[in-house]
């Protein structure tokens, strides 16, 4: 396939303006349900119990988002982006509404995987939308927009988990999108007219299946780690790669694969998803877990490690908007290239975090990976939409998203993974006081030793998972050095 990026298809639409908000809605809907969910989690499971699983909150969602992007994406270049749309937002609903009324952690993390498997069609499709009805030059400008929406809702998630948590309750938490995902929907459905020629297509059920499976069965080989029998763990462990690797070999013998391999032979496309993915994986690591360390080894409220978070969320928001300018003005190389520095020195900083140095510090490290998801996300979604044209755009922006979702999952599983085996290594009966720990109410009842003790371990614990981060950092900026100079969204440059 060449480097030089192609031409875009005429716009679906003339409604650009009501459609830019639909999406911008549509996108901060799965968004701001992250950053709640993360400042919500230390009360939840100090309610529901589970301290174990609280990874696979995260990760369940993370997977079942990431494994549905594909087919979502193929589905949306067969029958447009409307219907497609209408279908993963309905299902996102659905699974916010159930995942309120759980009654323990294992109904949650199921009713996590419905709000996944919804939310896959949600911020691919959206994107895809933007990128059919704005040129290169202008998604520059748009999906600058589209990211800071990221940092906008981390800035109100975490202050609106708080507000809830404090005056509600932790269900509320999952409802609040409800009347969000609604308004969405209506406007996509009375602005968005697309001229879509249908024809006949196969779906990859069997390649969605071994996907789920694959993937599932390494995630939870990871994050269980020792709590499982050695048996069953390198069952899992075999089990899941070899699923991975019929994947690879079904998606080279048919026609309509779900992962279309062909677009990975496209430097831009493999630089720009394999990038996006391990900027999801650090991104998620901080986020699952950073409220845990204010929180449980800092003792402070969920108020303070919502505002950690909001760090990050103000950087991501202006680093966004600022990357689009900077990139039109040098290089999609250049511009992520700044963001993969930027992960890589706010992850450095969290290596350095201890308790004494308090949350201020915690939320300076924030404020700079912040500053790295903007730039990177921005540019990487930019870069690979003016790659292809219109009848590929859906695959290769659903491309990226699964590998942004993967990585964000592989984050929270290899963090979570981490974080536990630190816990079991040195004293497994502490993951029963942890549950007790993040709940400042509970903790005053437990004895000052123990406190020090859990305390401490937590502190190891999370700073060996944010070891894990800075690995992903540094690929992340590597994948950044490796698109080609001189390609930009200029006409001149990208052609599309």
């Amino acid at each position: 396939m060449p480097e030089a990026p192609v031409a875009a298809a005429p716009p679906a639409t003339v409604a650009r303006t009501p459609i830019l908000v639909a999406c911008l809605i549509a996108t901060f809907m799965p968004a701001v349900e992250s950053t709640i969910v993360a400042t919500a989690m230390p009360t939840i499971v100090a309610d529901l119990g589970g301290f174990g699983l609280f990874s696979w909150v995260f990760t369940i969602y993370l997977l079942t988002q990431a494994v549905s992007i594909p087919l979502y994406g193929r589905l949306a270049d067969v029958h447009g982006r409307k219907g497609v749309f209408f279908w993963g937002a309905g299902l996102f609903l659905v699974g916010s509404i159930a995942s309120g009324l759980a009654w323990g952690m294992v109904p949650l993390i199921a009713f996590r995987a419905i709000q996944g498997l919804g939310a896959g069609g949600v911020q691919p499709v959206a994107a895809t939308i933007l990128g059919d009805i704005y040129t290169p030059a202008e998604r520059a400008r748009v999906q600058g927009m589209v990211s800071s929406v990221f940092g906008v809702s981390a800035v109100i998630g975490p202050s609106l988990g708080a507000f809830l948590l404090t005056h509600l309750s932790w269900p509320v938490v999952f409802w609040v999108n409800v009347p969000i995902g609604l308004l969405a929907m209506a406007m996509i459905g009375l602005y968005l007219h697309e001229r879509v020629q249908p024809r006949t297509h196969r779906l990859d059920v069997a390649g969605s299946l071994l996907l789920l499976l694959g993937a599932g069965a390494v995630l939870l080989a990871l994050v269980q780690g020792r709590s499982i029998a050695p048996a069953i763990w390198w069952a899992l462990l075999g089990g899941g790669l070899l699923a991975l690797i019929a994947l690879l070999l079904h998606e080279r013998s048919i026609a309509e694969p779900i992962l279309p391999l062909e677009l990975w032979r496209h430097r831009v496309i493999a630089s720009g998803s394999l990038g996006g993915g391990a900027a999801g994986a650090v991104m998620m690591g901080v986020a699952a877990f950073l409220p845990a360390y204010v929180q449980g080894a800092m003792g402070r409220s969920p108020g303070a490690g919502g505002l950690v978070l909001g760090a990050m969320s103000v950087s991501w928001a202006l680093a966004s908007i600022v990357s689009g300018r900077v990139m039109l003005r040098s290089s999609y190389r250049a511009t992520a290239t700044i963001g993969g520095i930027a992960l890589l020195a706010g992850c450095v900083m969290l290596l350095l975090l201890t308790p004494a140095r308090g949350p201020l510090f915690a939320a300076a490290g924030s404020f700079v990976i912040g500053v790295g998801m903007g730039f990177c996300n921005t540019t990487f979604i930019v870069s690979i939409q003016a790659a292809v044209p219109w009848r590929q755009r859906g695959a290769a922006t659903s491309s990226t998203m699964f590998m942004r979702f993967i990585g964000q999952a592989l984050g929270a599983a290899g963090c979570g993974a981490v974080l536990n085996a630190t816990i079991r290594a040195t004293d497994p009966a502490a993951a029963r006081i942890a549950d007790r720990i993040l709940d400042p109410a509970q903790r005053g009842g437990i004895a000052r030793a123990e406190v020090i003790e859990v305390v401490d371990l937590l502190a190891r614990g999370l700073h060996n998972a944010y070891l894990l981060a800075t690995g992903f950092a540094v690929l992340a900026l590597l994948m950044s050095m490796a698109i080609p100079r001189r390609l930009s969204p200029r006409p001149a440059s990208s052609g599309g």
